[in-house]
């Protein structure tokens, strides 16, 4: 068999093993250490296998996953999230959805304190999603918008996804998260003004709030909330004014937060000691699949399936966007039964030298994959958000509920999508601004 017949095997024998749930970390290794066995030979793979896992760990860019991670942890047991979703309930109350709407206000905020979608949508789940029950919400709008809002986590910085997507890709992290700022804020302003048409010509999707503006409340609402602004400007502010790098912001974010909830007295033994357990959790989870993808890339790249595939590609069309559009259609078909950090590290191998071949800009592309991404976080059958937003609620609201809730905003996820392809600059304009 041929190397290039090897690289086609490999990949079909990937999805066969997806396909009995194997789990992709273990299936990217598995398939990897075969392939490149069979194309070389044993001591020449188990050599590959046992140096590339020290090199990709070594990398002191990783350091900022585990940073990120246990200041959105911090911030999620210590209560340092829980006044934003009061406040912005109290502004927009009044108007129609205005509780959904507050949801997707505060889902933001608090993305820009954690960098992670699970994390956002299991903080939220619990904040927001009873007091628009107890409201009289229509069960659907309550959780969907809580699921999908949780996916700005991957757009608004920082974001785990962003930080993987510039190691893998060898991008500037910083730029990303330059970038991701006007989408980030273009998706919450969308799924706004959407909740509030939807709820303005059906009113019982979401009953008027009855109680007053109370200006002494809104005082010590934004009292309350100061952390936000404190932890969102310590790190994004210091990374965009090159205080620091964002490997080190990192860690100066974990620390803000630890100093922050000490001063608020929420910062108890416990809290913390769940924050770092769940920190070591999911850090070993990303790292082992990353391990995967990079023992994938080593053997993609010695069968000849990436050029192979990027002649197929652009024998189609040359034309970025056409390009771009093919790409979409595959991770909006693949995300709805792989997980994002997977997608995203199971096809760069393949999908890195047909953009690079096409001239594509990999901070515009990275902005599109993670807002596709995203969508796969709220698309059945492994949508992880309306599952995260099952567990949490105990079951208290139907699956079946949660995922017809979700279709509106993957409506607008996909306008915004579009939006993105159409006007390169909405992504590229902060980063060309700050470079100038």
């Amino acid at each position: 068999m041929s190397m290039l017949m090897t690289g086609w095997a490999g990949i079909a024998v990937l999805f066969g093993l997806l396909a009995f749930r194997v789990p992709i970390g273990v299936a990217l290794m598995a398939v990897s250490i075969g392939g490149i066995t069979l194309m070389t030979n044993t001591t020449a793979a188990f050599g590959i296998v046992s140096a590339l896992p020290f090199s990709f760990i070594g990398d002191w860019s990783l350091t900022a996953i585990p940073m990120f991670l246990l200041m959105g942890f911090i911030a999620a047991k210590t209560g340092l999230t829980a006044g934003a979703f009061d406040l912005l309930r109290l502004l927009l109350g009044r108007v129609p959805g205005g509780l959904a709407s507050a949801s997707v206000g505060a889902c933001g905020l608090f993305a820009a304190a954690s960098g992670s979608s699970i994390a956002t949508t299991a903080a939220m789940s619990r904040i927001a999603v009873p007091e628009m029950l107890r409201a009289g919400y229509h069960p659907s709008l309550a959780t969907g918008v809580v699921a999908a809002s949780g996916t700005l986590g991957s757009l608004i910085p920082p974001s785990i996804l962003m930080v993987l997507y510039g190691i893998f890709t060898e991008q500037s992290i910083g730029q990303l998260f330059i970038a991701g700022v006007l989408p980030g804020l273009i998706s919450a302003l969308i799924y706004m003004v959407m909740i509030t048409l939807r709820c303005t010509a059906s009113p019982n999707l979401a009953p008027p709030l009855s109680e007053r503006f109370d200006l002494s409340r809104l005082m010590r609402l934004i009292w309350s909330v100061w952390p936000f602004p404190v932890l969102i400007l310590g790190v994004l502010g210091g990374i965009f004014g090159g205080f620091f790098t964002p490997t080190e912001a990192g860690a100066v974010g974990a620390f803000l937060a630890l100093v922050i909830a000490g001063l608020r007295g929420g910062l108890t033994l416990s809290a913390l000691g769940n924050a770092i357990r769940q920190t070591t959790l999911a850090t070993s989870s990303i790292f082992f699949l990353s391990i995967g993808a990079i023992m994938f890339t080593r053997f993609m790249g010695l069968s000849g399936v990436p050029r192979e595939l990027s002649d197929m590609m652009l024998a189609v069309s040359d034309n970025p966007f056409v390009i771009i559009l093919m790409v979409a259609g595959l991770y909006v078909i693949l995300g709805m039964v792989i997980d994002s950090i997977g997608l995203m590290l199971l096809t760069l191998p393949v999908l890195l030298p047909v953009l690079e071949t096409a001239d594509i800009n990999l901070i515009w592309f990275g902005i599109i994959a993670i807002k596709l991404l995203e969508i796969g976080l709220v698309t059945p059958p492994v949508g992880l958000n309306l599952y995260v937003l099952h567990s949490a609620l105990s079951g208290k609201v139907r699956l079946g509920d949660i995922i017809s809730g979700t279709a509106w905003f993957i409506a607008m996820d996909l306008l915004t999508l579009l939006l993105l392809i159409a006007f390169p600059a909405i992504s590229l304009f902060l980063p060309s601004l700050m470079a100038g």
